[in-house]
């Protein structure tokens, strides 16, 4: 019965915490995504403006639409697919943001598999 009483109190304030969505803050700008294939460090640098976005990987360019569906979450599609995978759509959504990051999830529009990432503002 302690133990419920000690966590009664903690599990309250938990509720209450909101993660920060200042997501229009990420709208635009130059952003770097960083992760791991094979123990691999692997960086990607893009630059969103005005509905497009132009990424950069491996020195490699390639363009994608950007369509906002609300304030934290988008859809990417690929303006010049170079396979049938490029030419499905990403859904991307934004779940927290701080200053100068955000955390975000996303897949394949109508996917249920989902893979989470962390993505930088540099400019």
């Amino acid at each position: 019965m302690k133990k419920i009483i000690f966590f009664l109190p903690l599990l309250t304030l938990l509720s209450c915490y909101d993660a920060e969505h200042n997501c229009k803050d990420f709208k635009n700008g130059k952003f770097k995504f960083e992760f791991e294939v094979n123990g691999v460090k692997k960086t990607t640098i893009f630059e969103r403006k005005d509905g497009i976005e132009i990424e950069t990987f491996e020195g490699k360019t390639d363009t994608s639409t950007v369509r906002w569906v609300s304030d934290c979450e988008y859809i990417l599609q690929k303006k010049h697919p170079k396979n049938m995978a490029e030419e499905k759509a990403i859904n991307m959504k934004i779940l927290t943001t701080s200053k100068d990051s955000y955390t975000f999830e996303f897949g394949m529009v109508g996917s249920d598999q989902k893979q989470r990432g962390k993505v930088f503002k540099i400019e």
